[in-house]
This record gives structure tokens, sequence and C-alpha cells, in this order.
């Protein structure tokens, strides 16, 4: 069963700075003009750590809501260089907050860290989107769904409130590549997902579903039929106004 309200997250990943607002604020205009759009659609943008504080505090009463990247697993203060945990993220304003991205995962991010970084984020009452995917070579051996079956076995736990976890696939062999998941398949992967988070959960409300890798204006419509998908994790388009805007548009018409 898919959840009515359609997500659009945009991954900035390392861009922005702080004239960048101005893309949001656009962004901003252009949905509160849009009815239907608002009524039915949930915007976030999940920028740099830097940007956190002023971007949540312009927006704290607007429809966009904003997230960060990452976060540490520690839940207090620790001797940890560079690293900012989720209870500092949610007093500079983040709603959200993007944890197992393969970027992260390649530079040996496990499920057990993972799992350690939801718990802490849940704990600050913060939105988790959580990122599984499988790679090119476990595409082409085809371990897509045991990769996945790991990935949120060993990610989640029962103890954790389902209500704010956010599934987003995000094929790495897609991301950045042009390349997508057949329909066919596609609806396979999210169904196959879904069963496995009602295993651990018994909740057949959730999980919300988002697809990432290499959405654009363009292909957008391609997903809009696909009743299973809850929306959509966006990288590079989510950087201009306009693309991120005709993504909107485009899946809508």
């Amino acid at each position: 069963m898919a959840n009515k309200l359609k997500y659009f997250v945009g991954n900035w990943k390392m861009f922005g700075n702080q004239d960048s607002i101005s893309i949001l604020q656009r962004i901003n205009k252009f949905i509160l003009k849009k009815r239907k759009i608002k009524k039915e659609s949930r915007i976030v943008f999940c920028v740099p750590y830097t940007l956190i504080s002023n971007f949540a505090h312009s927006f704290k009463n607007k429809f966009i809501k904003i997230g960060a990247q990452n976060c540490h697993y520690e839940e207090t203060f620790a001797p940890y260089t560079g690293s900012v945990n989720a209870s500092m993220i949610k007093q500079c304003g983040a709603n959200y907050v993007i944890l197992g991205h393969s970027d992260n995962r390649m530079e040996g991010e496990t499920n057990f860290i993972i799992r350690n970084k939801i718990d802490s984020a849940i704990k600050q009452k913060l939105n988790v989107i959580f990122c599984v995917g499988e790679t090119k070579k476990e595409k082409i051996n085809k371990k897509t769904f045991y990769v996945l079956r790991k990935q949120i076995k060993q990610s989640l736990s029962r103890k954790f409130d389902c209500s704010k976890i956010i599934i987003a696939y995000e094929p790495v062999w897609s991301i950045g590549s042009g390349k997508m998941p057949k329909t066919y398949d596609l609806i396979k992967i999210v169904k196959f997902i879904k069963s496995e988070y009602i295993k651990i959960y018994k909740n057949k409300n959730f999980p919300r579903i988002l697809y990432g890798g290499s959405v654009n204006p363009k292909n957008i419509n391609i997903f809009s039929p696909i009743r299973e998908i809850d929306g959509f994790l966006i990288g590079g388009a989510s950087q201009r106004s306009k693309k991120f805007i005709d993504i909107i548009n485009n899946y809508y018409k």
C-alpha cells in the first residue's frame, strides 16, 4: 500500500553556501502557489552542516524542512575530531538526517555503525532517511535481494520508532550514471524492501520508500505511475531551483 504523501528530498552533498538559500526560497515560493502539491507532498533539503542553522531558522515557519546528510553515532559530547552528533544537528534546527548513504558506506561505514546512528537520531526525534542499495558488481552477481535484506536486518531494530524511518532505495550503480532500474525490477525491489521491513515491525502502514539514482526532470514521469514509490531522494538536480521545480511539476502532470 502506498502512502498518499509524496516526498521530494534534496541531497546537496558537498554543495552550497549561505547565498544558496535563494534556491530554497524560489522553490518555497513555487510550492505555496500550488495547492495540490502543497497538500500532497513533503519537501526536504539535506544540506551541509555549515548551512543547517541558518536555513532551518529561515524556513522555521515555512513549507520546506531542513535536514543533515549524516551524523555520528555517539549521543553525547566526545573526542571525535570533525564529527557532529544527532543532538548537535537537532539543536541547529534539523528535522531529518540521511544515514547509510553509499558515499559513507564506501568509506567503511558498516551496517552496525548505521544501526547505532539510527538509534541515536531517533532518540533525538529526527526523521531518518535510511539508504539501502546494491553496487554494480552485486547486481551483476544477482545479489541485490541478499544485499538489501542484510542491510535492513542489520541496520534496523524492532525497538526503533518505525514512524520516524523512511527508506531510500539508491542502487549505487545508478547514482550519477543516468542509468535506472527497469520499471518491473524497481517495483519488485520496492515490494521486497517493504516485505522485509514488515517482518521487523509488523506494521503495514510503513515504511515509506523513496527512490534515488539519477532522478531528473526528464525521467521523473517514468516513476509517476509506480504507486509503490513514496517519493524521491534527489542529488545533483536538487542544486538548481528550476530543475527541482520541474521534477515536481512533471511528476504531478
